[in-house]
C-alpha cells in the first residue's frame, strides 16, 4: 500500500472513532436516568366546614302588667284584712286589731297579686341557631419514597408517580409532564 493511503486510512480511522466517542457521550448525557419508586402513600388532610344548624324552640315570657309595683292588691288586701280585724276586740283593741288585720292584709295581697302576675305568661317559637362543624378527608398529595444510587429518599408530590421517578442533572423531576396536546 502506498503510504498516502496508509495515512488516509488511520486519519480515517482516528476520525471515525473520534465521531463515535463523541456520539456515545452525547446518548449518554442525554439519557434520561430514573430513581426507582419503592413506595406510594396517599396523603390526606381533615378539613372542617362549618355550618349553621337552627330550631325552633318554645320561649315562655312574662306578660307585661299595669301595675308593677302590686298597689292595687295591697290595697284591697288592706280593706279586706282592715274589715276582717275590726271584727275582734272592743275600744282600743278593735283599733289595733283593724291596723293589724289591715297591715296582714296589705301584705297578702301584694303577694297573692305577684303570684297571678307571675303566673300571666305567654309563650312564643323563637329559632335559636348554632354553628356545628363536619370533618372530612380530602386528598393532599401522596408521600413517594424512592431509591436512587443506592441511597433511600421521601418526597412529597402532587400526583402519583407511578414505577419511577425521572432524574435530570442528579436531581428528580417531581412535576408532572405536560401533554404536548395543549
Amino acid at each position: 500500500m502506498n503510504r498516502s493511503m496508509m495515512v488516509g486510512l488511520v486519519a480515517g480511522g482516528i476520525a471515525a472513532t473520534a465521531l463515535g466517542a463523541l456520539a456515545t457521550h452525547q446518548l449518554i448525557e442525554n439519557r434520561q436516568s430514573y430513581a426507582q419508586v419503592t413506595s406510594v402513600e396517599s396523603v390526606t388532610k381533615t378539613v372542617r366546614t362549618p355550618r349553621q344548624v337552627c330550631n325552633d324552640v318554645a320561649v315562655t315570657h312574662q306578660a307585661p302588667t299595669q301595675d308593677p309595683k302590686r298597689v292595687t292588691g295591697a290595697v284591697v288586701g288592706a280593706v279586706i284584712g282592715g274589715a276582717l280585724g275590726n271584727q275582734f276586740g272592743h275600744g282600743s283593741g278593735k283599733t289595733a286589731a283593724t291596723v293589724a288585720g289591715a297591715a296582714a292584709g296589705g301584705y297578702a295581697g301584694s303577694k297573692v297579686q305577684k303570684n297571678i302576675q307571675e303566673g300571666n305568661t305567654y309563650t312564643t317559637n323563637e329559632a335559636r341557631c348554632s354553628t356545628v362543624y363536619d370533618t372530612s378527608e380530602k386528598a393532599n398529595g401522596y408521600k413517594v419514597t424512592y431509591q436512587l444510587d443506592g441511597r433511600t429518599g421521601t418526597v412529597h408530590m402532587d400526583h402519583d408517580p407511578g414505577r419511577r421517578i425521572p432524574v435530570k442533572d442528579g436531581e428528580l423531576v417531581l412535576v408532572a409532564a405536560q401533554d404536548s396536546a395543549d
